[in-house]
């Protein structure tokens, strides 16, 4: 197959390129500077300059390929503030392959739910910070009912491994060097799923392979990690203690977010598209150090 796919450049991009390269696929992958443009070449992919707000060339890329990997989103202006150009795109996406029986997978989040694991069954509702992307998700899964190929790869709240700059443990790791303290929030016993970006990609690829029209796929490897684990082994790397902190020191929603329990199952999804993550779990990924280079 000859796929499209945005964000190519990006911290899980650059692993699902070279999985679809390695299976034999050959990608085209968005480019929306210099920079990105030869970090895809040097991955040994297509290069095509432009952006999410390009829609003639979305579409013609679309258009012109087998199936496309949708991973872009404008985190730079938030969640909200990113949400009209990928509501846009995905508009363009799903009117161009409709009827075509090509795949597009649109990148979303897992979701939370009180009290157990989420599930890939459970109903997306558009609330709480991703209410806006939630929506993006809902309008690309009804554009099944038109014939559209469409799967949502929803990624946990950690997609880590080596190399990661920009995520939450990068985030949590300078916060910790900075401050003297690994913090997290109340016990510390909420629990986060996570995932390793190369399992992320297999399973993209997988999914853009063999996934059914209207398949949410969770790209998940630890179902419930405590976050307090999370800190502790931060903290063992930093050198310094873990300690629990008021949610109000991180600012919001960020200490919202680090308080909240929100595990998630890939049981259905491993079942369906015979997917299983082979790589380290979160904690054994920051054991490893790599972190603290």
């Amino acid at each position: 197959m000859r796929i499209f796919v945005t964000g190519a450049s990006g911290w899980i991009g650059s692993s699902v390129v070279p999985e679809l390269i390695d299976a034999g696929h050959e990608v085209v992958g968005l480019a929306r500077s210099d920079t990105a443009a030869a970090a895809i070449e040097q991955l040994g992919a297509e290069a095509r300059r432009g952006g999410l707000d390009d829609l003639k060339i979305l579409r013609d890329a679309a258009e012109e390929t087998d199936g496309v990997i949708h991973l872009a989103y404008a985190h730079e202006l938030g969640q909200v503030g990113g949400a009209p150009a990928d509501a846009a795109a995905i508009d363009v996406f799903t009117n161009a392959l409709e009827g075509t029986g090509k795949p597009l997978l649109v990148t979303g989040a897992t979701i939370t739910v009180p009290g157990r694991a989420a599930t890939e069954h459970d109903e997306l509702v558009p609330e709480g910070p991703i209410a806006a992307r939630i929506k993006n998700m809902q309008a690309a899964l009804a554009a099944a009912d038109r014939g559209v190929r469409v799967s949502l790869v929803m990624i946990p709240r950690s997609a880590h491994g080596t190399g990661e700059q920009h995520g939450f443990i990068p985030q949590l790791t300078t916060r910790a060097r900075t401050t003297g303290v690994s913090a997290y929030v109340g016990d510390g016993m909420n629990r986060w799923p996570a995932v390793h970006v190369k399992d992320a990609a297999t399973l993209y690829r997988l999914a853009i392979e063999k996934a059914p029209a209207g398949s949410v796929l969770h790209a998940v490897g630890d179902e419930r990690v405590a976050f307090r684990d999370i800190a502790e082994a931060i903290g063992r790397g930093v050198g310094v203690p873990a300690q629990s902190r008021p949610a109000e020191e991180f600012g919001m929603p960020l200490g919202a977010l680090l308080g909240t329990d929100m595990p998630a199952s890939s049981t259905i999804t491993q079942q369906l598209l015979g997917w299983t993550p082979t790589h380290p779990g979160l904690i054994d990924d920051i054991e490893e150090g790599h972190y603290f280079a």
